[in-house]
């Protein structure tokens, strides 16, 4: 993904959000015979193991899916057609910002449409050996694109889901996102504090907690002086219901704007409009199959308080 903020504080989120049935986010790691396309072009050397670099939403119907988020983001898709499954790569002005995977349900199985958050590690095997080390759950053995990388998908020790890819192209470099592109990740957690003992045994994050008025906590994961994902605890009404997992959020000019839109073309606003402790507005939505995102909106005086 392009772009994190500088510092230690990151975007600090509180979400209300119902259960993730995650077994869905291992179909797209499962699909077998595609061809997808590098990462980076052209290719860099550049690598930043522990960011996160790619997302990919698992959907009972892709067109729809294409509709919502090209009206919603402008983003434009490239299909790739194998066999029976169907993907197809998101664009914003010629850039790879994510990708959608057709996964058509059966008769009476119910799974949650989710984006599927990858973390850059330089080995995917080292990464495999440090996560089931650590309490962590391998859900889609490793597998290898040609281009793409090789990729793997785990549940971490409270189960949420996220997969790591090793880039055969490198990785994004780091700079601001642009409206349209994801900015941020968060992991919602029902123990924040052995969340980041994991994430930072795996990934050597360093950590820093930071106090919250609402009495939740707050943890932020940060490589090479850069925050790249936050730690949150999840809301304490009917926690039990709900499964922790991982949230990210697409760059908006306007949140209050974007949620109008989302209701427009279908999606469902889950969680108004905030502000969050740098004053920027940060919004949960879900699109028309149910699958939920962030929205985060960043302005340039934002990332100049940040850099400070």
């Amino acid at each position: 993904m392009n772009g994190r903020h500088r510092g230690k504080d990151g975007v600090l989120v509180r979400l209300s959000l119902g259960a993730l049935l995650s077994v869905a986010l291992v179909a797209v790691a499962a699909a077998a015979s595609f061809v997808l396309p590098p990462l980076v072009q052209p290719a860099s050397s550049e690598r930043h193991a522990g960011k996160v670099i790619w997302a990919d939403l698992v959907t009972p119907d892709l067109a729809a899916a294409k509709r919502f988020y090209g009206a919603l983001f402008g983003w434009s898709f490239n299909d790739i057609h194998t066999g029976a499954s169907d993907y197809s790569v998101a664009l914003l002005d010629g850039r790879p910002v994510g990708g959608l995977y057709q996964h058509t349900l059966r008769s009476g199985e119910q799974r949650q449409p989710a984006w599927l958050t990858f973390i850059s590690v330089r080995d995917v095997a080292d990464a495999e050996h440090s996560i089931l080390a650590h309490g962590g759950k391998l859900l889609a053995p490793p597998r290898l694109y040609a281009e793409r990388g090789r990729q793997a998908v785990f549940a971490d020790p409270q189960g949420a889901v996220f997969a790591v890819l090793q880039s055969s192209s490198g990785d994004p470099e780091d700079v601001l996102a642009a409206p349209g592109e994801w900015i941020w990740s968060s992991v919602l957690t029902r123990d924040p504090d052995q969340d980041a003992a994991f994430y930072q045994n795996v990934f050597g994050y360093e950590v820093f907690e930071m106090p919250g008025e609402d009495g939740a906590m707050h943890i932020v994961l940060s490589s090479e002086d850069v925050a790249r994902a936050s730690l949150n605890t999840l809301p304490a009404g009917g926690a039990a219901k709900r499964h922790p997992h991982w949230l990210n959020f697409v760059r908006v000019t306007s949140a209050t704007d974007t949620i109008t839109r989302v209701a427009s073309l279908g999606g469902r606003v889950l969680v108004q409009p905030f502000r969050d402790r740098h004053g920027g507005l940060v919004a949960v939505v879900a699109d028309p199959a149910g699958a939920p995102f962030g929205l985060l909106e960043w302005t340039d005086a934002d990332s100049k308080d940040t850099a400070k």
